[in-house]
């Protein structure tokens, strides 16, 4: 009994402790805070969805339990020769088919929120290489390379002492994606080189980028925050370093960035156009 009070402590604070930074935790068993509508919903669906296929696996266990029991040959010597029951063989059928019309009515529901692009306020071009993402923001002319920052927690450390900031090791990247708060934001995923998929847990998208094709989701951010994903398809021997970030920012800050951005490859550029003329 001390043992499950201990275990049910234990989760408790760490369901608290999630809730307030975003991030996962030891033994955290639900899913991150949802950052968008979308996964709003999936949770919602997920919390609906939970409790009836918990009660038909319980169910299942009693049935299969008391028939192990009842009709064992110990209790059934003699056995029954009855082959059909018209009052069984139709709960079974129409039981199950009334429970999964129950389900799949909120799921279609999810499933036509999550992929309808509604009117869209920006665009972001998400193309995967092996194994770094390349962004490009269509609206706005810009165009860049986010690559990991460091793969081993001394390398973290290590830049963590040069900059005076927190680095996450495996998740942050040096470029991340910039958008504004309560926006709607179409991405259209593509690849270089082989499948990739761009994937963002607190978002609830994933969506493959395929060679040759380009396939879009939308989402929109609710709150301010730094929030991570990963490459969610098997790219070859760098799969597991191809994270990427998301930074939601206010509106004024996000024209803040762009003009800087904007800027910076205006500056770039006189740069090599100056190295072309020398050489």
């Amino acid at each position: 009994m001390k043992k499950v009070l201990f275990f049910l402590t234990c989760m408790s604070i760490s369901l608290g402790v999630t809730l307030a930074d975003g991030g996962p935790k030891p033994w955290q068993m639900d899913f991150r805070p949802a950052a968008t509508p979308t996964m709003e919903k999936v949770v919602a669906f997920h919390n609906f969805v939970n409790p009836i296929i918990i009660a038909i696996a319980l169910f299942v266990i009693a049935l299969m339990i008391y028939i192990s029991i009842r009709f064992s040959e110990k209790n059934n010597p003699k056995p029954s020769k009855t082959t059909h029951n018209t009052f069984l063989e139709i709960a079974w059928t129409v039981i199950p088919a009334l429970i999964l019309i129950v389900i799949s009515i909120p799921a279609f529901k999810l499933l036509y929120f999550s992929h309808h692009n509604p009117n869209t306020e920006m665009t972001i071009k998400a193309i995967g290489n092996q194994w770094y993402w390349s962004y490009e923001y269509p609206d706005h002319g810009i165009a860049f390379d986010s690559n990991m920052s460091c793969g081993t927690q001394e390398e973290c450390d290590e830049l963590s002492k040069e900059t005076g900031k927190k680095y996450v090791r495996l998740l942050d990247v040096d470029e991340p994606i910039v958008v504004p708060v309560n926006k709607k934001i179409k991405v259209i995923a593509t690849a270089s080189d082989v499948i990739h998929s761009f994937s963002v847990s607190a978002f609830g998208i994933k969506i493959d980028g395929v060679p040759g094709r380009a396939q879009d989701t939308w989402f929109e951010v609710l709150n301010e925050g730094l929030y991570y994903g990963q490459c969610s398809e098997l790219c070859g021997m760098l799969h597991g370093f191809m994270p990427i970030a998301v930074k939601a920012v206010s509106e004024s800050e996000f024209e803040d960035w762009v003009q800087n951005k904007k800027a910076a490859a205006n500056k770039d550029s006189e740069i090599k156009k100056v190295e072309i003329i020398n050489n």
